[in-house]
């Protein structure tokens, strides 16, 4: 799956640990922005039922859809994964961005797959996520999304940044050339083999490799800067 449906963004978190890497070189052709925002989770609920998370990140597609994503820390559920996803934004002040979210992406370990990774199931939903700060000068302070989907079931999210900056990323619409596409897939294996040593748990595989993948990201920018 080359991630040619916007809709489909989600199963990059919600492939298995083993795959996390795979999906975020697949997402590229789709995916214009990703950012990966550090901090805390302080609520997230689903249908009354309190998680925490292990990794919040927001997505924008090349046709205008957005997604906050998060990776729930669910025991029970290495692959657990929701999306606030919208099409229409603005911004109510300078700091202030809202998203009208129309649809709630979820996943989990036993969604259905294709080509090796979970397809999220797509519920209609009515919604807003509200963000303070500003991802293009890689500062955001908070994040809150509540969205109901068509039975009643309530999505609720209060995230809290740390104050590190947003680890942010634009992506080339263009494809890849074969000297950058084999150095990012040594970078994937490269963050396979830390989570390796590491001796990572299951299932904080997936959050561990995208902490990694991003850490990685920031590595040329800061040499270039030295």
């Amino acid at each position: 799956m080359r991630f040619r449906r916007p809709l489909l963004v989600a199963a990059l978190f919600a492939a298995m640990p083993s795959l996390a890497a795979d999906a975020m070189e697949r997402a590229e052709p789709d995916i214009d922005m990703y950012a990966h925002i550090s901090g805390k989770c302080t609520t997230l609920k689903i249908a009354g039922r309190d998680f925490g998370c292990k990794a919040v990140a927001y997505f924008h597609g090349q046709q205008g859809r957005a997604h906050f994503t998060i990776v729930l820390d669910d025991p029970k559920d290495d692959s657990h994964i929701i999306s606030f996803s919208g099409e229409t934004g603005r911004r109510e002040q300078d700091n202030i961005y809202e998203l009208q979210v129309d649809l709630m992406l979820l996943n989990s370990s036993d969604r259905p797959k294709v080509d090796g990774l979970p397809v999220p199931l797509i519920e209609s939903s009515t919604g807003t996520c509200r963000q303070v700060g500003i991802i293009a000068t890689q500062r955001v302070s908070s994040i809150s999304c509540v969205a109901t989907v068509r039975d009643g079931r309530k999505y609720e999210l209060q995230f809290v940044s740390d104050g590190e900056p947003v680890t942010l990323r634009r992506i080339r619409q263009s494809a890849l050339s074969e000297e950058k596409a084999n150095a990012k897939k040594a970078e994937q294996l490269e963050c396979r083999r830390k989570a390796h040593v590491a001796k990572e748990l299951p299932r904080d595989w997936t959050a561990f490799l995208i902490r990694c993948l991003a850490d990685d990201e920031q590595k040329p920018a800061t040499a270039e800067r030295r």
